[in-house]
């Protein structure tokens, strides 16, 4: 990555400086199916781009940024440059510029196999190649010579010569096309990193989504060996309702003409808002029996990006630490609609359970940082995607809504778009607009909650007559910085038929280190206080004895699932901090978790389940841990309504926990049909679900797995299979998953991500013993050359967390001792794994301790 970055004070200088009237980007991709892989360097397109700009100061110098194997012409105004002199392989050097310029460079650019860039894939299941461009934050370099940051924007017309039968779409609608060459319609203005092409033999439907004189055309695009299993009428059915709400609050017409969605493959993100040619992660295509959490997680996904249109696309950030004003708003907007437009009407209960937890996880890290974040290049910006810039910031506009009132919050953002459209901003000219539609003084909220990091807890203090009833409920509010919470109080006790049930709730102000509630003063003990109720605010929940007595017995009684869910995210962030054993959880999960009828919520306890055994629980009792976990799961699952989402999930969590010989004996029984559990299909992603855990034990060898790769011999087949061949219990096969992730880079980002999700093995904490060394002695070396995505994925995906003992830690220690001057966001991620492994130690230090009382 050397050379490749770009600092925030150059970004400003040269905006300062340049105004951009507009690109033509003329590719020539018939070279992705033309011939062999080359003998030496990557396979090239052709890119050949004219920029039209103007200068502040003429006579000034400036960059334009490219990334290519080779430059073969710059042309600045009419005069040649040598490329020898100007391009030093990622910035083309510009002097003497003119008031009014134009730039034309013709390049060859490499096809990515990293996600980055053009990607290029090729279908093992047919041998069709398929194309498409991500690039946030700054990747379009890599296609075309640009300018590229956020606020440089400019109109964009694209020309796409591509091979015969081939698909192709970019932003703007299709004009002409001739012979093989198609040219698309001039976009309004956007930034460089939502600009994008997708071509390929691509399978395409279409739809119309009409409201009064607006029509927008609809394409829902994936691969051909896809399209039997693709439910595009779902998608659309979400994107027009989407569009109904969103046209209805934010009284601002989609302003980007068409809105093609299309589902690619080796997708590194959940998705991107390119406008006009939004792009998924293809595993939004179902090939199996899913659970209603995963419609509601791509329905979701929808949702976001499409609020990204207004939010992020049409008013854009200026530079990346305002990265929020954008994945806040579309991270809050996508439960938002959920629950207002579409069939998932308990979208709030998932963001609570599962969204928050991402946040509370970043906001405890050394790494945490103010959702308005100081991001000083692009290094910064590549590892500020995270949960909170996202999770946190949407919780924080939860807590806006409630503090100025959901009117104001939506005329805001109204004004917000008819004010900036096509436009730039900062956090200053968000805070102004809603300060002028609430009447409320927006410089303490924002400095509290935007400008200063980390969570508070939330705890509940209960004092009591005689006669059973409050005399008085404070709420005690820990942390660095204290924060105003909008937050609702809620009494709860057990009723007639045993449930757990709200009899009273206060709304409160909490300020301070400690608050009265008086409006509860009078009311009769309660057997349950939650702090948080109706999750208004962002913080960890702490319960009273008398409450947390409650939930051990009593948690899978309480009647609202919004309920039960912040009640298990309390829970969670308990044993995280290592205030509850982690024994105590796994006990709760297998006391209450059989009766949660929320999929979303039981999915998510049972990773939390399995994550508290392999990394909270002392050594001793993880054995004994893991062994009732899966028995409980097998219970469950025999128990569970057959053909049920319920019954899916738990079937899932056994294997996963699997852990016995019966275990993998069942295991095999239900893939070669000598067992069978009522109602439950054992589909092809099911069958790959049951052989990981059979890999990695030993019970399954490279011959089944490469008969059921004959079976299933398409990209998402082969995926599986190179996960469970990492996963085989092997030191041979250790050492030839390491070379192939770190010492080559022959593997696609997909491969690579699989391969290193099957070489960590929980089970096999021995055989992985050897890899701590290598693993400090390779990470520089592998973030300086391979690209920034895949030196995240290596440096976090083989961070020896599961040597969990202070060996370890001293050794990261070491080389952060050694390593001062490394990258900074290299540095970062190794911090953070860090910091999880010393969290994980003090929760096994309280679990041990549990158990020597017991």
């Amino acid at each position: 990555m050397p050379g490749e970055n770009l600092s925030r004070d150059e970004a400003r200088q040269r905006a300062e400086l340049l105004s951009v009237d507009g690109y033509e980007v003329v590719l020539d991709l018939r070279s992705a199916v033309d011939g062999a892989e080359p003998a030496e360097g990557p396979r090239t397109f052709r890119s050949v781009t004219t920029v039209r700009f103007r200068a502040a100061a003429p006579g000034a110098s400036s960059f334009a940024d490219l990334i290519a194997p080779s430059v073969n012409a710059v042309t600045l105004n009419g005069r040649e440059l040598d490329p020898s002199a100007v391009f030093d392989g990622a910035r083309i050097a510009l002097d003497g510029l003119a008031a009014e310029n134009v730039l034309v460079v013709d390049a060859n650019c490499a096809y990515s196999r990293t996600g980055e860039g053009m990607h290029r894939f090729v279908d093992p299941e047919d041998g069709e190649v398929y194309l498409y461009t991500q690039y946030e934050p700054a990747d379009a370099r890599r296609v075309y010579a640009n300018f590229e940051q956020p606020d440089l924007k400019a109109p964009y017309r694209f020309e796409v010569t591509a091979p015969e039968g081939w698909q192709v779409w970019s932003n703007g609608a299709e004009e002409s096309r001739e012979g093989a060459t198609r040219r698309f319609a001039e976009t309004a203005p956007i930034s460089t990193y939502i600009t994008c092409v997708v071509a390929g033999p691509y399978h395409y439907v279409t739809d119309t989504y009409t409201r009064g004189d607006l029509t927008i055309p609809l394409g829902a695009i994936c691969r051909k060996g896809l399209a039997k299993h693709f439910d595009a009428d779902d998608v659309f059915l979400v994107t027009k309702q989407g569009f109904d709400l969103f046209h209805e609050i934010f009284d601002y017409p989609y302003p980007f003409g068409k809105y093609d969605q299309a589902f690619v493959p080796e997708y590194n993100l959940g998705a991107m808002e390119n406008p006009g040619m939004v792009t998924f992660r293809e595993e939004y295509i179902f090939r199996g029996k899913v659970t209603q959490a995963s419609y509601e997680r791509r329905a979701n996904t929808i949702l976001h990006e499409m609020a990204h249109m207004w939010f992020g696309d049409l008013v854009t950030m200026k530079w990346w630490d305002d990265l929020w004003l954008k994945e806040s708003f579309a991270d809050f907007m996508g439960s938002f609609a959920l629950v207002e437009a579409t069939r998932f009407d308990q979208a709030w209960v998932t963001f609570a359970n599962n969204r928050k937890a991402w946040a509370y996880r970043a906001d405890q890290l050394p790494s945490t940082h103010p959702v308005t974040a100081d991001i000083r290049d692009l290094e910064d910006a590549k590892l500020n995607f995270d949960g909170i810039t996202y999770s946190k910031g949407a919780a924080v506009l939860k807590q806006l809504v409630a503090y100025v009132g959901r009117e104001a919050f939506l005329e805001g953002a109204r004004r917000y778009f008819k004010a900036n459209a096509y436009g730039n901003t900062t956090l200053d000219d968000l805070l102004s607009v809603l300060a002028e539609v609430s009447g409320r003084d927006m410089t303490e909220w924002s400095r509290a909650w935007l400008q200063t990091a980390g969570v508070n807890s939330l705890t509940p203090v209960v004092t009591c007559d005689a006669g059973g009833r409050i005399t008085e409920l404070a709420v005690v509010q820990d942390g660095d910085e204290l924060r105003p919470h909008r937050v609702a109080v809620g009494l709860y006790r057990l009723d007639t038929d045993g449930s757990l049930v709200r009899y009273a709730r206060a709304e409160a102000d909490v300020a301070g280190a400690r608050t009265v509630v008086s409006e509860l003063a009078g009311q009769e003990k309660p057997a349950l206080v939650l702090v948080n109720d109706d999750d208004l605010t962002y913080c960890k929940i702490r319960f009273d004895a008398v409450s947390l007595a409650t939930l051990r017995t009593h948690l899978g009684s309480v009647a609202d699932p919004l309920t039960r869910a912040l009640c298990w995210s309390a829970l969670w962030n308990l044993t995280r901090d290592a205030l509850m054993p982690a024994r105590d959880f796994v006990s709760l999960v297998l006391a209450h978790a059989g009766r949660e009828t929320d999929v979303g919520v039981l999915q998510m306890l049972h990773s939390q389940a399995l994550s508290a055994v392999t990394h909270y629980a002392a050594p001793a009792w993880r054995e004994q841990g893991g062994r009732v976990l899966a028995a409980c799961a097998l219970q469950e699952l025999r128990f569970a309504e057959p053909g049920s989402e319920h019954q899916l999930t738990w079937a899932r969590f056994f294997a996963a926990g699997a852990t016995t010989e019966g275990d993998f004996q069942l295991l095999l029984g239900l893939l070669d049909g000598s067992a069978r559990i009522d109602g439950l299909e054992v589909d092809q992603e099911l069958r790959w679900d049951f052989l990981l855990p059979l890999a990695a034990h030993g019970a399954v060898d490279e011959g089944v797995l490469a008969a059921e790769l004959a079976r299933d011999d398409t990209a998402s087949g082969k995926r599986h299979q190179v996960r469970c061949l990492a996963a085989r219990p092997s030191a041979a096969v250790k050492d030839q998953a390491w070379a192939a992730v770190v010492e080559s880079d022959a593997l696609s980002n997909a491969l690579a991500e699989a391969t290193i999700a099957g070489m960590q093995q929980s089970s096999q904490r021995a055989l992985l013993a050897g890899f701590t060394g290598p693993y400090f002695a390779a990470i520089e070396r592998v973030w300086a050359d391979r690209s920034i995505q895949i030196g995240m994925d290596v440096v976090k995906g083989l961070y020896p967390s599961l040597q969990d003992d202070s060996a370890t830690l001293d050794a990261t220690d070491a080389w952060l001792a050694a390593h001062e001057s490394a990258p900074p966001a290299l540095r970062r991620l190794v911090l953070e794994s860090r910091d999880d492994l010393a969290r994980a130690l003090r929760g096994q230090h309280c679990d041990a301790t549990a158990g020597e009382g017991k």
